[in-house]
């Protein structure tokens, strides 16, 4: 039965949604999500821009909208759990008191441990709605979370100089419209993104302190005898750094479908383009300073102090900018349908643009060093592919099971492989059903498993010469990710 579309209270509570949504997080090709259906999850996402099965084409191909024949809400949950784990093979701590000031070979700070599990539970929402207009024309509206990414080590493990928390959320609002002409379908829309990025590291301490007393011995404010009894007791001191900052920005997005033969056909073919989105994200800088230590004899404390005042008034909170771009990607797409309409199989090529993407930069933007650069990490990273397939059997009219495999190349070059984003090729393997409650209502759940090759790193930060400053974090890492997904869809 159909059932009359109110479009006011329909709207009242797609906007709520919106603003309940949250952004997703995983360990996905870099840090874009494809979990952006729960139906799709089950066949590895393979066919998206061509199987336009429910509301979530408005994602993967806006042309698909025009297959659905009634109004649809299609709402889903991905629950991603990444698992991320590094041992070590030969790092180095970072130097908090050099020679000369410090005898010998001088002072290091803690190496620190391997940093446990640093991938979280993440949860990914997406809400999509489709609305015909006429056999020909039809409008939609999704909301997701395409690109998203959280790692966070233990406080004193080996990288924290380098790297503790990385977080960045997306949210994206995607009006789209499509239009239908015998065998093909031609779609487009509009995207509204925001971004909201979150990174914390360590600052070695200690070793500031030793920077700014070689410049007072150096301008024989104080003597190296004195600064290296000193230095002796500061060792071990750690800052917490925290960069936050967002940005709003706009995309947009095109596909277009063709059913060989015959608007009905058992085959289909789809294509679809996202364009890139710039972001100059605005934010701000924030240090967590130590507890200095109590100092002997008492004549070193106002020395201490001063050093501390110096160290400070370089390392202070302020604002600061980052401009970053995220990649365009396209996907070209095969849906077929056979064997007395019990199987249908199909396939996915995608392509990333993820040269985009050369460093990580953040540059000050008020104080004394405003205008320079608050810390870069140089990233490299190439474009990359993603080849699924998938199949579906429809086992009863109320069951359909589905399966599907993937290849998620990584664009992170290996000797660019950083603590943030310690990211390696993958392997999908996918599992998933369909339960068709009535021609109104149907729930669909999936399954992934998400193998990652082993990946080494031996990050030196910006060049050898900040081995002093940040260690030398040098090991391998064991990454793997579960998905679950659910998705209720309604047609009315």
């Amino acid at each position: 039965m159909h059932i009359p579309f109110d479009r006011t209270r329909t709207a009242t509570a797609l906007a709520s949604l919106v603003l309940a949504l949250g952004a997703g997080q995983a360990l996905g090709a870099a840090f874009i999500l494809q979990e952006n259906s729960g139906s799709g999850l089950g066949n590895a996402y393979a066919g998206g821009a061509a199987a336009s099965e429910d509301a979530d084409t408005i994602w993967t191909n806006p042309a698909g909208m025009s297959r659905l024949k009634t109004n649809q809400v299609a709402a889903a949950v991905n629950f991603i759990k990444p698992s991320i784990k590094f041992s070590d093979t030969g790092s180095l701590p970072a130097v908090s008191c050099p020679p000369p000031l410090c005898a010998g070979a001088g002072l290091r700070q803690p190496l620190g441990g391997s940093g446990g599990n640093a991938g979280n539970l993440g949860v990914d929402p997406n809400l999509y709605v489709v609305l015909p207009i006429n056999p020909q024309w039809a409008f939609g509206i999704g909301v997701n979370a395409p690109f998203g990414l959280t790692t966070e080590y233990d406080s004193d493990w080996i990288g924290r100089y380098q790297g503790i928390k990385s977080k960045i959320e997306t949210i994206n609002v995607n009006p789209a419209i499509s239009y239908k002409f015998g065998n093909f379908s031609v779609g487009a829309g509009a995207n509204y993104q925001h971004i909201k990025a979150d990174f914390t590291a360590a600052v070695n301490y200690s070793g500031a302190l030793a920077q700014a007393a070689g410049k007072a011995v150096g301008g024989g404010l104080i003597t190296a005898p004195t600064a290296g009894l000193l230095l002796s007791q500061t060792n071990g001191l750690d800052a917490l750094s925290s960069v936050t900052g967002d940005d709003d920005t706009w995309g947009w997005n095109i596909g277009a479908e063709w059913n060989v033969g015959s608007p009905d056909s058992r085959t289909r073919f789809g294509a679809a383009y996202r364009s890139a989105v710039k972001y100059n994200i605005a934010g701000n800088v924030n240090f967590t300073y130590p507890t200095l230590p109590a100092v002997a004899p008492p004549a070193l404390v106002p020395v201490l102090g001063l050093l501390d005042a110096g160290v400070k008034a370089q390392v202070y909170n302020g604002s600061v900018t980052s401009s970053i771009k995220l990649p365009d990607f396209a996907n070209v797409s095969v849906f077929h349908t056979m064997l007395n309409d019990k199987w249908d199989f199909m396939g996915d090529v995608q392509w990333t643009h993820w040269s985009t993407i050369q460093d990580l930069t953040f540059i000050r933007t008020s104080g004394i060093a405003s205008g320079t650069v608050l810390q870069s990490t140089p990233e490299h990273w190439k474009d990359a592919w993603r080849v699924s397939g998938g199949v579906s059997y429809r086992y009863t009219p109320q069951w359909t099971w589905r399966g599907g495999v993937a290849w998620d190349q990584t664009p992170v070059p290996d000797e660019f492989r950083t603590v943030r984003l310690p990211d390696s090729d993958r392997v999908w393997f996918t599992a998933g059903a369909q339960y068709k409650w009535s021609e109104a209502l149907k729930f669909d759940v999936g399954a992934a498993y998400i193998w990652v090759q082993n990946g080494s790193i031996a990050q030196i930060s910006t060049s050898p010469a900040s081995v002093a400053q940040f260690g030398y974090v040098k090991g391998d890492y064991n990454n793997n990710v579960v998905i679950v997904s659910g998705q209720l869809t309604w047609s009315f």
